[in-house]
């Protein structure tokens, strides 16, 4: 499982909406150093928003704004989803250029986009109809108790 800490922005009937910095998955990506995420979200500072539903330990309606909670990805979920985004559509487009390159460049290079938009028509078929939609989305593992304040030994007068 991937897991991340935010900050919950919005609660919604189902599911909660919150502002994450992918610190801790970025730090252990093996391609940390030449990600444009990971690139982005450093010289930006830029967080990430992400709607994660609630699961059957933590209900959306328990939390509130400003809460602090952990969400979770499978990792399956991650792979899935990789490989049908960027696999699918190119070995679509490989075999169109195959099927294709009897009859020119030219058609070799259309039938190439040809295939690649059939991959990607291909791809949100299935991932409308095959995968149902909930293996590809976070969900909510727990509430992060809040930090108590310490307070300060030293106390200020004010003049």
């Amino acid at each position: 499982m991937l897991r991340e800490i935010g900050r919950v922005v919005a609660v919604e009937t189902a599911s909660v909406w919150v502002e994450t910095i992918p610190s801790s998955l970025c730090g252990k990506c093996a391609a940390r150093a030449g990600c444009g995420q990971g690139i982005v979200s450093r010289t930006t500072g830029h967080r990430g928003l992400v709607q994660a539903v609630e699961s059957a330990t933590v209900r959306a309606q328990d939390c509130r704004v400003d809460d602090e909670v952990e969400i979770e990805l499978p990792e399956a979920a991650v792979l899935k989803g990789s490989m049908l985004v960027y696999l699918a559509p190119l070995l679509f487009g490989i075999t169109a250029v195959l099927l294709a390159q009897p009859y020119g460049e030219f058609a070799t290079v259309m039938s190439f986009a040809l295939g690649l938009g059939v991959g990607f028509l291909f791809v949100r078929m299935v991932t409308t109809r095959v995968f149902p939609r909930q293996s590809f989305e976070p969900r909510l593992s727990a509430r992060v108790p809040p930090k108590p304040i310490e307070a300060n030994s030293a106390v200020i007068a004010r003049q």
